[in-house]
């Protein structure tokens, strides 16, 4: 199927989203969609699904004119789109998600044996044989949760397939699975359009590549015939220059010193330190209990063992706000439901950690708290039309800017990082590398939880791996590759280049 869609407009009020954007996608192609965040990516998939109309514009389904005025009628077209957000309802079964609102039934009665069939054969078709088609969706795995969600589409007929930011929170095994299917349905003439930020993607599995930037088409490349630096130049319009900026300062004494490190069954035995102006990154399958070393060391888990030191002086943190007095800021995972107040302002969530320093008798500076959330917004480079803007209308890349600049209003000693580039297109990826490395030459102390490689090992000093809640080895990152993080990270014996657990 050849879709076409041609001078695509969009506002959304005084807002003009799109402006005259060209796309084509041919049958039997994976098609990276790419752009800075706030370029228009997802609003211009959302009309080819009928999740939005546009203002101006045509869509051509071989060479046809075919109007998409709701989901419906580009469900009826083939066309069926993965949110970056899954649309599972989680208290449903496996194939109550497949199939709702178009249940087989029998006499007026939802025939339950026969949706269980169904379901069985699409999800096999994706690779899911160990996916329980009576199990509950909340229950699943992301990676497993994405997996329904292609069944669901393949379901429909779809001929078309959007996947919006499809590996962000998947492990390498998943992701190694959803390339495969990928590939199978290349082969059998489905059309893919893959909108991601992960380069090495792009690159690997990818066609071709269309770039908007600042809502307008900039041009269309077979993958083979570019770069990944003329990717980057038509998406951010100028030179990026070095992709991962480098800190010229060495490391000073250790700040930051754990030993011993437990929770309630997560982690157990993790011992580090970090010093003043490193950045101690921690890498290791999704599950491995990255994440709950972050969560234990602020307080949000509990710890059930070890002992945890700043700057020679014990810490016993119970939770947040004792993380935060004791010199303590974490970035989190998800920023979205633990990051931001997504009801609030640019300004009120900057300055939410902490209000206290432009209040007196407690009542806030007004005139004060402005001038620095003005600054921020300036060093950030956060792209808003206002600081009393609500977060949520931010793009999300402009919204992680704003959860890095609630811990630079006053820096902590220790900031714990968790993904920060998660959603973050490759402009806005570069300016966190340089946040990060202002940071580290402050003396700020950084442990960094990332999913992807090449940012672990060149945002990171030396390189912590975790296999099944345990660390397997502490690794100079100028003598790592990825092969050697991963042999580690799956449980392997890698100690060529490591280091003591707790130097």
């Amino acid at each position: 199927m050849q879709v076409t869609m041609r001078g695509i407009g969009k506002a959304f009020g005084p807002v003009r989203v799109l402006d005259g954007v060209e796309f084509n996608l041919g049958a039997g192609e994976i098609h990276a969609l790419m752009g800075e965040n706030g370029a228009g990516k997802s609003t211009l998939m959302k009309i080819l699904s009928g999740v939005y109309q546009a203002d101006a514009g045509e869509i051509l389904i071989d060479g046809k004119p075919t109007p998409i005025r709701n989901t419906v009628e580009a469900e009826r077209a083939g066309i069926a789109i993965i949110h970056q957000e899954l649309n599972l309802i989680p208290q449903l079964s496996v194939m109550e998600n497949l199939f709702l609102g178009r249940e087989p039934s029998r006499f007026g009665v939802v025939d339950s044996a026969a949706m269980r069939k169904q379901a069985r054969k699409w999800l096999d078709m994706v690779g899911a044989e160990r996916i329980d088609p009576q199990a509950e969706a909340g229950h699943l795995s992301i990676g497993q949760q994405q997996l329904v969600e292609i069944a669901k589409a393949l379901s429909l007929d779809a001929r078309v397939l959007v996947m919006d930011e499809p590996t962000a929170a998947l492990t390498h095994r998943e992701i190694e699975t959803l390339f495969e299917i990928m590939l199978a349905l290349k082969a059998r003439g489905v059309a893919l359009v893959y909108v991601s930020h992960r380069m090495e993607e792009i690159f690997r599995i990818c066609d071709k590549v269309s770039v908007l930037r600042d809502g307008q088409f900039v041009g269309e490349r077979a993958v083979q015939d570019t770069s990944f630096d003329e990717v980057v130049r038509l998406m951010v319009g100028r030179e990026l220059g070095d992709r991962f900026p480098k800190r010229a300062q060495t490391p000073g004494e250790v700040r930051f010193k754990v030993a011993g490190l437990a929770d309630d069954g997560n982690i157990s035995g993790i011992s580090f330190d970090v010093r003043a102006g490193e950045v101690l990154g921690v890498a290791g399958l999704m599950g491995a209990g990255r994440s709950e070393i972050l969560r234990t060391l602020f307080g949000l888990n509990r710890k059930t063992a070890g002992t945890v030191t700043l700057d020679g002086r014990t810490l016993e943190v119970r939770d947040a706000s004792g993380a935060i007095d004791a010199g303590i800021g974490f970035v989190t995972e998800d920023r979205k439901s633990q990051g931001l107040v997504l009801g609030m302002s640019v300004r009120e969530n900057a300055t939410l950690v902490h209000l206290d320093r432009y209040a007196r008798f407690g009542v806030v500076n007004d005139g004060a708290e402005r001038a620095a959330v003005a600054d921020l917004i300036k060093q950030l480079r956060i792209r808003t039309r206002d600081a009393e803007l609500d977060v949520k209308s931010l793009s999300g890349g402009n919204q992680q800017k704003v959860v890095f600049a609630k811990w630079l209003v006053e820096p902590p000693k220790v900031l714990l990082l968790d993904e920060p580039t998660r959603g973050v297109d490759v402009g806005g990826k570069a300016e966190i590398y340089t946040i990060i490395n202002q940071l580290a030459s402050q003396g700020v102390a950084i442990v960094m939880v990332s999913s992807e490689l090449p940012e672990v090992l060149a945002m990171s000093d030396r390189i912590l791996v975790m296999h099944q809640g345990r660390q397997n080895g502490i690794f100079e990152a100028a003598g790592a590759t990825q092969e050697l993080i991963m042999t580690a990270a799956t449980g392997g014996h890698a100690a060529t280049v490591a280091t003591s657990a707790a130097a």
